[in-house]
């Protein structure tokens, strides 16, 4: 009933925060001020949920910097960077569940951030850091610094890649066989615990015989990581030039030699006919893969951005091969602007690439990445480092959208940009963060909560609650702030928030 002559108004529905324009005109449903609020349901809400300590063991890892989800073939986990300001180191751990945790996997000094994927049970790891660039933060990979490759297991990390055979084989006639009798090159290829397989190293020329078979010795071996090695040959040779790498080489079928042991392979008979997996494509990859920025997974393919030295270049491996990355064939140039390369995830078989306010595509044409059309998506709107939200372990994309932060806000898009953005509700509060900061900025989409999380530069929570509709007018965002500053986040075993941060 009225009381002194005022009509009472019901509020039926809550919708969270309202940051945007002149505060007299705040919508009734919402609040100017709102803090540590959870919406329940369509319609209900009280205070957040309270976070506890998620490690059930004696020293639980502090200080931490960075989580992500790392699914392995057995069970959900985590990949977790913790840093010791004291030394400026940066150690990397395994979380397998709570009271089990492996590590130091990696220790790197000047590492405080670090890109990841996984791949096939393993974690490819890429240490980077943040440079002043004129009066602006480059996110690059660490100076004389290498991805990495984590086997799941316990194991260190090692560096990806690796180098190839030394040494030369003594080749020789072996017992009666059938032979294309001429010139050929031979050489030797590890493969490694990863299934890499190495440059071809090891050269040496040898003129075959056509009824005899062909015989090798000092065979050389390699490192601990080294599985098996291969010997390969190119066809007969009739005008040899001297060029030991400007021929074809191919995979002998008979010349594997299944151990890091034997320097001695006899009697093997081959004739150019069966001469058919290419290996000449080995001979340029990167025994060591320089650090970047940023890493994802493109058909396939293993990419990784913004090394030391280029802020404008990506590698990309060969199909279904991480760590084959040519050093001509697998270059993917982004023309230069000032700006490095910030993000890279595939939607709908395009890679979408990004710089702070920049977003460009790349095809998979069929033919080398050094090939891929360039298309500019678009020339003001791109993102940081953590700017694409990540969907429990599936990677970025939701089906049909990715979940971006742009300096815009937190915008929808599908190909393009979709305006108005997410975050329109909240402009104002996302117009006075430090766009200098964008790089602490991590994004999640939980879809159990029907809630999108994000680590804002000033290490609290802006939590986007989508449970009425993903839409920027039916969207509900509320910041949550904890003691603690927080880091970095993380969804484990589906719908698990795990949180990461500093000691109070």
């Amino acid at each position: 009933m009225p009381y002194r002559d005022h009509e009472a108004i019901v509020l039926d529905s809550f919708n969270g925060l309202w940051s945007r324009g002149d505060p007299d005109r705040t919508p009734l449903d919402h609040f100017q001020d709102s803090e540590n609020i959870k919406h329940i349901g369509s319609n209900s809400f009280g205070t957040r949920d309270g976070i506890g300590i998620s490690q059930s063991v004696t020293v639980p890892l502090s200080n931490v910097k960075r989580i992500y989800n790392y699914p392995t073939p057995t069970r959900n986990t985590l990949i977790v960077l913790t840093y010791d300001d004291v030394v400026d180191k940066g150690k990397i751990y395994h979380v397998v569940d709570s009271t089990t945790v492996y590590g130091p996997l990696l220790q790197i000094t000047g590492m405080h951030d670090f890109a990841f994927v996984p791949y096939a049970g393993r974690a490819y790891i890429s240490p980077f850091n943040t440079f002043g660039a004129g009066g602006l933060n480059v996110e690059k990979g660490l100076q004389n610094e290498f991805l990495y490759v984590y086997a799941g297991d316990g194991t260190v990390a090692r560096k990806a890649a690796g180098v190839a055979p030394t040494g030369a084989l003594i080749i020789a006639n072996g017992a009666a066989g059938l032979t294309d009798a001429g010139f050929h090159l031979f050489g030797v290829v590890y493969e490694t615990n990863s299934g890499y397989l190495t440059s071809i190293g090891a050269i040496t020329s040898f003129t075959t015989s056509a009824a005899l078979s062909v015989s090798f010795s000092t065979i050389p071996t390699g490192s601990a990581i080294v599985t098996k090695r291969h010997i390969v040959a190119t066809k007969v040779i009739t005008n040899y030039n001297g060029d030991t790498t400007g021929y074809q080489f191919f995979f002998i079928p008979t010349g594997t030699i299944s151990n890091n042991t034997s320097t001695v392979l006899n009697d093997i008979s081959f004739f150019d006919a069966d001469l058919l997996d290419d290996a000449s494509h080995l001979i340029d990859n990167y025994a060591e893969i320089p650090a970047g920025a940023a890493l994802t997974l493109y058909h396939n393919r293993l990419v990784l951005f913004t090394t030391f030295d280029d802020i404008s270049l990506g590698l990309a491996s060969e199909v279904g091969e991480p760590e084959a990355i040519d050093q001509i064939d697998g270059l993917i140039v982004v023309p230069p602007d000032g700006n490095p390369i910030t993000n890279g995830q595939e939607l709908r078989d395009i890679l979408y690439i990004t710089k702070r306010s920049r977003t460009v595509s790349y095809v998979d044409n069929g033919d080398e990445p050094s090939t891929w059309p360039l298309v500019v998506v678009d020339n003001a709107l791109g993102t940081s480092v953590h700017g694409i939200a990540t969907v429990l372990d599936s990677g970025s994309s939701s089906v049909d959208f990715l979940i971006i932060s742009t300096y815009q806000g937190i915008t929808l898009f599908n190909g393009r940009y979709i305006l108005p953005e997410l975050s329109w509700k909240v402009d104002d509060l996302w117009s006075s963060l430090d766009q200098n900061e964008f790089r602490k900025i991590q994004i999640v989409n939980a879809p159990i909560q029907t809630e999108i999380y994000i680590i804002l530069p000033d290490r609290r929570l802006l939590v986007g609650n989508y449970a009425n509709g993903f839409d920027p007018k039916k969207i509900r965002w509320e910041p949550w702030s904890y003691q603690m500053g927080v880091n970095t986040i993380a969804i484990h075993n589906i719908d698990e928030i795990v949180l990461g941060a500093d000691l109070v």
